[in-house]
């Protein structure tokens, strides 16, 4: 390992970033470890499937995203605060919108993707995405503004009935409760096309106990500042509309696009059962960026599930190639679904098991407990989700 490369770059502080970087720095290195950098343009990471608890207030910003200077705290990983600029596979360098470039011997494209927002007309200028920090930010102020106002109903449209949409309409619709009109709109004829039918049949109950309107087969032609065109079989309606969430489709990073990597269609950089790039040895892509098959020969659909499993994998096989070991193929262990339908309801179905309910909900938070970034970070949300109970019964009492 003498002559080995040192330098881990890693672009990207998400599930396949920080997890990957937190992987390398726990496995044994002896004398000699290489320099592990993480770079993101945030100062926050972010625990994607609790998102929608903030717009709810079930959650605090600091349970859900944690700053990385106190993730990363007791670790030898590097963080650097920018934006990706460049990447030059050639030289092996990274520029960054601030600071000094990177030069790397080893490289992870963590960088994950942005919320394509150019589908309709409109779109752009109107809706709300609903993927970062930022935006529940914004839509947690624009529902507060609406309730605060004298309408007499709340209009919300929820584009795409996915897992995002679904959960999210759930959240929305019982926030606003009786103010509420919410209406979640999919092209397909079905919401949760790719659920495990108990997790599909749960879910489209309890939208319909919510009173969540669900258009299936129904395209957006267009959003304003107040409406929404919808076609349904050829028949074009246009309705009144206070906001417009986007929740449909990924688009990978026009950086990692651009690179002279082997992509797919959807410019996600093909990858090897290793993780590997194609063609790139010592460059290694994962998560919403990567098409990845596994050691089966399985599609990886773009989870948070499978980029946390894929962590592993980029982290012992950079470790195993540095070390003279054999890197090991990718074998993912799909470990089940889990959906948050409300502030107490949630179904999931995995490792035979089919829950629903508050049961589920209670599962939900202590699997995502479990697989918080940090022991630290694991304790110091346990402790306040067991103590929140007694505190909600003292507030009461004063």
């Amino acid at each position: 390992m003498t002559d080995a490369p040192r330098h881990i770059c890693i672009l990207g502080g998400g599930f396949g970033g920080l997890y990957t970087a937190l992987r390398l720095s726990q496995l044994p290195w002896e004398d000699n470890p290489p320099t592990i950098t993480l770079v993101d343009h945030r100062d926050r990471f972010l625990f994607l499937p609790l998102l929608y608890e903030l717009v709810t207030g079930e959650l605090e910003t600091w349970e859900v995203a944690p700053p990385y200077a106190d993730v990363l705290a007791g670790t030898q990983i590097r963080f650097r605060q920018a934006e990706v600029t460049n990447i030059d596979l050639a030289q092996k360098q990274v520029s960054l919108s601030q600071g000094s470039p990177l030069t790397y011997d080893y490289l992870v494209l963590a960088l994950g993707g942005s919320t394509p927002m150019d589908m309709a007309p409109g779109v752009a200028e109107h809706a709300l995405a609903f993927r970062t920090l930022q935006d529940a930010y914004h839509l947690k102020e624009r529902l507060r503004i609406l309730q605060a106002s004298e309408a007499d109903k709340i209009r919300v449209a929820v584009v795409g009935g996915g897992y995002s949409g679904v959960e999210v309409a759930c959240k929305v619709a019982e926030h606003l409760g009786e103010r509420g009109r919410v209406r979640l709109v999919e092209r397909t004829d079905t919401v949760l096309r790719t659920s495990p039918e108990h997790n599909r049949q749960v879910a489209q109950k309890v939208l319909a106990d919510l009173g969540v309107w669900v258009d299936l087969e129904t395209a957006v032609e267009n959003v304003t500042a107040d409406t929404i065109s919808l076609t349904y079989r050829g028949q074009t309606d246009i309705l009144p509309v206070d906001v417009v969430l986007w929740t449909v489709g990924t688009r990978v990073n026009n950086i990692v696009a651009s690179l002279p990597l082997k992509h797919n269609e959807r410019q996600q950089v093909i990858v090897q059962p290793t993780l590997n790039a194609v063609d790139h040895p010592g460059l290694y892509a994962l998560g919403d960026l990567a098409d990845c098959r596994d050691a089966e020969g399985q599609q990886m659909p773009t989870t948070a599930q499978v980029a946390l499993q894929q962590a592993d994998f980029v982290g012992w096989n950079i470790w195993a190639s540095l070390t003279d070991r054999p890197q090991l193929p990718f074998r993912y262990r799909h470990l089940g679904e889990m959906i948050t339908l409300g502030t107490h309801r949630a179904t999931l179905t995995g490792l035979g098991i089919e829950l629903e309910g508050e049961l589920a909900h209670v599962a939900r938070r202590l699997a995502y407990l479990y697989r918080m970034p940090t022991l630290s970070h694991q304790i110091r949300v346990g402790l306040n989700w067991m103590t929140q109970p007694l505190r909600d019964v003292l507030s009461s009492l004063s």
